[in-house]
């Protein structure tokens, strides 16, 4: 507390809490499944390569859909400016 009242910032708890909360549960659900509908076709190694890397998708585009980060983070990462042009001709952003 005493760390917040010094820098004075502001945590919104559905911005960093919930939102990250659901966009995990989402990745948890869908790599589980996939996982789960290739074992039974695929070997178990690489059912489990292709459900974590599905899952890693699936979060990526969970966190775009759920607007848990803003367009001025986007624009701090490494090519955010080319992100930022994708997202806002998907009208995303």
């Amino acid at each position: 507390m005493a760390l917040k009242r010094t820098i004075k910032i502001k945590l919104g708890v559905k911005r960093f809490m919930i939102k990250p909360i659901l966009a995990t549960i989402i990745m948890a659900i869908c790599s589980y499944f996939i996982y789960s509908v290739l074992l039974g076709i695929i070997a178990e190694k690489l059912a489990t390569i292709i459900a974590i890397i599905s899952a890693i998708i699936i979060y990526v585009l969970a966190v775009i859909v759920l607007r848990i980060f803003s367009k001025q983070e986007i624009k701090m990462l490494p090519a955010g400016d080319k992100i930022c042009m994708i997202l806002e001709k998907l009208k995303i952003y």
